[in-house]
């Protein structure tokens, strides 16, 4: 969706009411097969893009990832510009063309398809240049559309309990295409089968409630490909005029609630209410909604949680691919205190976790839970438990297992699985789990951490002769900063800070990183934060000093020293 004013206004969009029916022979459109997550790279540059789908998300199990709108729109920094199209060329800040395509192949080289944001319901508000140097006018794009074009209301939205107020009026004052006229729905699908030329696989129709289920079913039976995967926008609102569930002959809507439930749960309710999350709490039918726990909306205008909510934060997503409801995204944006801000460098990201890029996608507690949905992929709910309180466990059948401790202290417990017996590993420590003939395993899970085990990661790599050390140090930071390690050990920089290891901040306050070194290795080492302009601060006090044991990994729980 689109501006501040945009962000906030179109955020809040919502629906709920009568149904209305799409024409017939509409598709059905779930993601096909055991790999339904979708790393959602918010304002990510395709350059960027294509590099992630190499290096992280197809070795990763991501099925889809999805783009930011790639037609052209208005020029400026903000990231809501990119939901103000010009044109349907593909030249916006992201990549042209050429990178697109050059994008779509290498995802799907790497086994991930590519969803494409699609903002087909309005055009720019204003006038100017475009990105791509198209000459526009609110009302007249050149070649494209015209006044004749619009709905008849040029008014802004303003009652969301009137289906013509919002359906037919101006969302934030951007101009409103009349999505009931054949030449703009011929228009529309012209551009989504220019993607589908390109070889994208499916869509995400941005402010989807804002246009009659009819017209959008009218404008997919134009595709190449009607059945192309749609993941459709329409934010629930109690006793508005437009409900969500009006646009599942389509294919998938988005359930903004799960988003919100999760906050709440999350925040000031027990873990132990999920046991039945999803349709039992009146979502949308699992196999027609799209999940998350939040998306570059919610998280701005503080309807869902955020990375800047820490722990709390990688924990949802934790359970959101371990729990059978819906398909799920995962949202990786960047860190920003000023919401309209655009992205970084561009959209260019050189590096995870540098220059603002918090790459949630490929944070080890989030990453690692792909592989184990895509392993659990038809599987039900098995051996639930939880202590009432913030602390549950599950199993999906003979497949795979987690635990998830929400409470401020650790828990140890003996869990109760249906895993064939044997060893196995905690893919969200990296550490080994041993499961007895029965199905059970005992395990102390720290305060705000989990356990996942699946059939799919039977040991941690194997013997090597090298041990290892697990950083963990409680650090606050300012926008833009890191947390890095140093020490006397080649592995760990020699005591240079230009060399010193990033720690990954998925556990916010927490910092954690994973470095191998030779068993029986004594080290010092000292903790040390970047800015985002080569400022260096080293924490106070002596060298911290650790040994590796002979076998596996010596564990730091460390706190930053003023």
């Amino acid at each position: 969706m689109a501006s501040r004013t945009l962000a906030a206004a179109l955020a809040l969009v919502a629906g709920a009411a009568t149904v209305v029916l799409a024409p017939p022979g509409a598709a059905q459109a779930a993601p096909p097969g055991s790999k339904d997550v979708t790393a959602v790279l918010f304002e990510w540059r395709f350059d960027s893009v294509a590099r992630a789908c190499s290096e992280t998300l197809g070795p990763a199990g991501y099925g889809y990832v999805q783009v930011s709108p790639p037609q052209e729109h208005i020029r400026g920094g903000q990231w809501w510009t990119s939901y103000q199209p010009v044109s349907y060329r593909i030249a916006g800040r992201l990549g042209d063309r050429a990178s697109f395509s050059a994008m779509v192949n290498a995802c799907h080289a790497a086994g991930v398809k590519v969803v494409a944001d699609s903002v087909i319901n309005h055009m720019a508000a204003g006038s100017g240049t475009g990105t791509g140097g198209s000459a526009y006018t609110k009302y007249g794009y050149p070649g494209l559309y015209s006044s004749s074009d619009m709905d008849d209301c040029t008014a802004q939205v303003t009652d969301y309990r009137d289906r013509a107020n919002v359906q037919n009026c101006e969302l934030v004052q951007l101009a409103d295409l009349d999505t009931g006229e054949e030449h703009v729905r011929t228009r529309i699908a012209g551009y989504l089968n220019d993607l589908l030329s390109l070889g994208v696989d499916g869509f995400r129709i941005d402010a989807a409630k804002h246009m009659p289920a009819f017209d959008l079913a009218a404008i997919k039976t134009k595709l190449s490909d009607p059945g192309a995967y749609w993941k459709q926008e329409a934010i629930h609102g109690a006793g508005e005029a437009v409900s969500p569930s009006e646009y599942l002959g389509n294919g998938d809507v988005q359930e903004f609630r799960y988003a919100r439930d999760l906050k709440r749960v999350f925040t000031s309710e027990n873990l132990a209410y999920l046991k039945n999350f999803g349709e039992g709490w009146g979502h949308m039918p699992s196999g027609q909604s799209a999940v998350f726990v939040d998306n570059h909306d919610t998280e701005r205008v503080g309807d869902t949680l955020s990375y800047k909510d820490g722990a709390s934060y990688t924990l949802a997503n934790v359970f959101m691919l371990a729990w059978p409801y819906g398909s799920p995204d995962v949202h990786s944006g960047y860190e920003w205190s000023d919401r309209d801000a655009g992205p970084p460098n561009g959209g260019t990201v050189n590096a995870c976790y540098s220059d603002g890029w918090k790459c949630q996608h490929a944070w080890r507690g989030i990453s690692s839970m792909v592989a184990f949905r895509n392993v659990a992929h038809g599987q039900g709910v098995t051996n639930w438990w939880d202590n009432g309180g913030d602390a549950i466990a599950f199993g999906r059948g003979d497949k795979a297992f987690v635990a998830i401790n929400h409470e401020p202290s650790p828990l140890t417990r003996t869990f109760q699985t249906s895993l064939p017996a044997g060893e196995y590993c905690d893919i969200q420590s990296g550490k080994g789990v041993t499961v007895d003939a029965v199905g059970r395993f005992t395990r102390t899970v720290a305060a705000g951490t989990a356990v996942a085990l699946h059939t799919g990661a039977r040991d941690c790599g194997g013997s090597t002769g090298v041990a290892g050390v697990s950083f963990g140090v409680d650090a606050t930071t300012a926008w833009g900063e890191n947390i890095h390690v140093t020490g006397d050990q080649a592995a760990l920089g020699n005591w240079n800070t230009g060399t010193a290891l990033k720690l990954d901040p998925a556990g916010y306050p927490v910092w954690k990183l994973d470095v191998s070194l030779p068993a029986g290795t004594a080290f010092a080492y000292k903790y040390i934060r970047k800015d985002g302009n080569g400022g260096v601060v080293w924490e106070s006090g002596a060298n911290r000093t650790a040994t590796v044991p002979a076998s596996g990994t010596v564990t730091l729980n460390d706190t930053w020293r003023d």
